[in-house]
């Protein structure tokens, strides 16, 4: 009878003590401790009053880790409904708690938001992602603006800088501008055609309003002037897809690198001075520098984009035209500007020929000024269009005193006698 209670290991515990005891880290701990000292399982079970199952399966897993209790979520039963609806509202969790409480969800929010977390960071990387696309010799070029505040003269200008990088050498060609209006963005086109010597066969952006006036069935709308204008160069305009300007990577990484290194800490006295600069490094540092993907000179790969020729074919001709009235101060206004014609216009009719650079002014077939396009509220004149007008310097001229003043004539009347008597009464010796 003692030889049979001797084999008995502990008293026994109630199965809710001993769950307690393997959920504890204290217990674990010492379970580790014990294995770790060579006890064996056996020992370690009946020391502790636990089962050697218990002991067996820490030992296994060598730590402590807390056991969590799975609880039913009561999200469950809506599963279907969330994966179904999710991806329509974007994983948006107010959404759809708004939407499963209607359908008698009891849950609360945080229960949802918890669940849609790993769906939103998967969308929020697949709208990052990108495969890089490397295109033919000559198939793409790539454009887009950058704005930067520099100095130009004495004022602190916001440059608009226009860049085309080429997809296959990565030659680029930068030019500043005063805004990005459409004669800005024809004019950078050509600039860059004549800097490259050709045109490659289809030019990607992101979607300008300038040039794209919006999509309908998938199809972008372009704005008619460029589209006749890509035309008459023989290039397919494409635009990226909403919210994804990363698909036009290229240039993207070129506008950053004009604006660090051709133009940082840089000042210039005039816009003329600014893109001479610009059209000196692009041939000097931008082309001649190994790029950091083609691991190769831009300028060694461009011999090979075999762009199409631009030929003999002359500019693109692309003109607004606006009428105005010349004022009293022949000073006519054109985009919150002012700009003189010849005083003799005052009171006529002049048409202004807008181009990228310049406004024309005619009256009737004759060009009458020419100016070049200045900051918003200048004042350009020409001091010729004020010819028979504009005094030499110096004090004025006093006016006349007044003759015939009422209040003046009461003090008598200044005589006035010609010379020749005066002469005559010295002759005589007399007094006259």
């Amino acid at each position: 009878m003692d030889r049979e209670k001797a084999r008995v290991a502990s008293p026994p515990r109630p199965a809710g003590a001993v769950e307690e005891a393997m959920l504890r880290e204290d217990v674990v701990r010492e379970i580790l401790a014990r294995l770790g000292r060579g006890e064996g399982v056996k020992h370690i079970a009946r020391a502790l009053g636990i089962d050697r199952k218990t002991v067996k399966r820490w030992r296994a897993r060598g730590a402590w880790r807390p056991q969590r209790r799975r609880r039913p979520r009561r999200l469950e039963r809506f599963r279907p409904f969330v994966e179904r609806r999710g991806p329509e509202v974007g994983w948006n969790a107010a959404v759809l708690y708004r939407e499963l409480t209607a359908l008698g969800f009891a849950g609360g929010y945080l229960q949802v938001q918890r669940y849609v977390k790993p769906r939103r960071t998967e969308r929020r990387w697949a709208a990052v992602a990108t495969v890089r696309f490397e295109t033919a010799p000559g198939q793409q070029g790539q454009i887009d603006f950058g704005q930067l505040r520099l100095w130009i003269g004495t004022d602190l200008a916001t440059v608009h800088l226009f860049v085309c990088t080429l997809g296959y050498s990565r030659r680029c060609f930068a030019y500043g501008y005063r805004h990005e209006r459409l004669p800005v963005i024809l004019d950078g086109h050509e600039r860059a055609f004549r800097h490259f010597g050709g045109v490659p066969l289809e030019c990607l952006y992101d979607n300008p309003r300038t040039q794209v006036l919006g999509r309908t069935a998938g199809a972008v709308l372009w704005h008619p002037v460029f589209e006749d204008f890509a035309h008459y160069y023989g290039f397919t305009p494409r635009a990226c897809q909403p919210y994804r300007p990363q698909t036009k990577g290229k240039v993207e990484s070129g506008v950053k690198y004009v604006k660090r290194n051709a133009l940082a800490g840089r000042r210039f006295g005039s816009w003329d001075a600014l893109n001479a600069w610009l059209e000196e490094w692009c041939l000097t540092v931008a082309d001649t520098r190994v790029h950091g993907t083609t691991h190769a000179r831009p300028i060694d790969r461009f011999a090979a984009e075999a762009l199409t020729p631009l030929g003999t074919r002359p500019p693109y001709h692309y003109e607004r035209v606006q009428t105005r009235i010349v004022p009293p101060d022949a000073l006519v206004a054109i985009a919150a500007s002012r700009y003189s014609v010849p005083v003799r216009y005052v009171g006529q009719t002049v048409t202004v020929h807008e181009t990228a650079t310049h406004y024309e002014l005619f009256v009737g077939a004759a060009c009458v000024a020419r100016h070049a396009k200045a900051g918003r509220h200048a004042v350009v004149m020409d001091p010729a269009h004020y010819a028979g007008l504009l005094r030499a310097s110096g004090p004025p001229t006093p006016p006349a005193p007044p003759q015939w003043e009422p209040a003046y004539h009461h003090l008598g009347q200044v005589a006035v006698r010609d010379l020749g008597l005066y002469a005559a009464i010295a002759e005589a010796g007399g007094a006259a």
